[in-house]
């Protein structure tokens, strides 16, 4: 809607009419409340121009259900529709605080975060009664008004009301809805990346595209980093393997496991020397107690004697074999009490069993037995 047309400049006449382009905020419809709020603003006695315009400009926009509420408007929206510069406007302001018309509050400040909040105006009992927003208390209910006008300002803010007055110029007070998500932090496994010359939000990127491709970046990256570390284009070379139709998961599952397997390896080893140190000194016999094994040298060594004499040393990587035997009761400690110190010497050659050999029946060798085979034959050529 246009409002005038502008004087005609000297000896043009009519031949050259300038048109005035509307105001933004013309072009709201008022409901019939805060076009009488308007009315009586620009017609109120006691208070100078322009703090009639800046009260106009308020009755414009504060909400008609709640008077007593925030006006969410900013200054360049209330200095534009009152028709002030900026500084004017403050000066209206300060006029309609001292005539007890509005109520300004302190401008509120984060202090963790270091920054100012807003600072709202609002309208006063008696700005609103003389707006016609309200009708005039009486004595007996202007104390409860006034407790409740008070308890206002304390609630927190809530959203403007759909009756409010050019609502689509309101500053949005919760943009998380739309806000782009700021990027996290980068996974752990993911930063060496950074030595390569990635960046945080290419990174993000790639963790993006590998899921399209239904692949995880972390098992790309962990699967082949020995390639990756030495190629001369890696960016190239990590958007290739996305791309690519392996199932680096599989591998990394395959890697895991056998990692996993050789741990468990690893750990058994250790218990087992752990255990066999704990041994040293100590003689084990067999079920049939035809052998007899001692550990010596600090949990090093395992000599083995069999039953005929002959002292053999087992080979390296004993102690697992030795300890699966022990607890799977194969062999069992030998308790005499004349092998302790035998054993610890290392002396082996003169060991006294007959007290061993008494205790259980005596069995037929093989090489006792090609033994007597060869006494035979010696008889019978006598």
């Amino acid at each position: 809607m246009c409002i005038a047309l502008a004087p005609c400049a000297a000896g043009e006449g009519d031949s050259h009419p300038q048109k005035i382009e509307p105001l933004f905020t013309d072009t709201t419809n008022l409901p019939w409340v805060i076009l009488r709020a308007v009315h009586r603003a620009a017609r109120l006695d006691g208070v100078s121009t322009r703090a009639r315009a800046v009260l106009a400009a308020l009755a414009r926009t504060v909400d008609a259900a709640k008077p007593f509420g925030e006006i969410y408007a900013r200054r360049t929206l209330l200095s534009e529709r009152a028709m002030q510069s900026e500084r004017t406007f403050y000066r209206s302001l300060a006029d309609l605080d001292s005539a007890g018309l509005i109520d300004r509050a302190p401008q509120r400040r984060y202090v963790e975060a270091g920054l100012f909040g807003r600072a709202y105006l609002y309208l006063t009992q008696k700005a609103a009664v003389l707006l016609g927003l309200i009708e005039e208390p009486t004595v007996q209910s202007m104390s409860t008004d006034l407790a409740q006008a008070s308890s206002t300002k304390v609630k927190r803010f809530e959203p403007p009301h759909a009756n409010v007055a050019d609502g689509a110029n309101t500053k949005d007070l919760s943009p998380i809805t739309f806000q782009k998500r700021q990027p996290g932090q980068v996974p752990q496994d993911l930063q060496r990346l950074r030595s390569l010359g990635f960046l945080d939000f290419l990174i993000f990127k790639l963790m993006r595209e590998a899921r399209e491709a239904g692949k995880r970046l972390s098992d790309v990256v962990e699967v082949c980093w020995q390639h990756l570390r030495h190629a001369k284009r890696p960016i190239n070379y990590l958007r290739a393997l996305l791309t690519s139709p392996t199932d680096f998961g599989h591998q990394m599952r395959a890697k895991a496991a056998a990692l996993a397997e050789a741990q468990a390896v690893e750990a058994a080893r250790l218990e087992a020397e752990a255990t066999v140190k704990a041994l040293d000194g100590r003689s084990f016999v067999d079920v049939l107690r035809q052998t007899r094994y001692t550990v010596t040298d600090h949990g090093t060594t395992l000599t083995v004697r069999s039953i005929d004499g002959v002292t053999r040393q087992a080979a390296a990587q004993w102690s697992q074999g030795f300890i699966r035997a022990l607890r799977g009761g194969q062999i069992s400690e030998e308790k005499l009490s004349n092998i302790t110190a035998v054993a610890t010497s290392g002396d082996h050659r003169h060991l006294n069993t007959e007290g061993r050999l008494a205790t259980s029946p005596r069995a037929l060798t093989v090489s006792a037995a090609e033994h007597l085979t060869k006494l035979r034959a010696l008889c019978r050529r006598a």
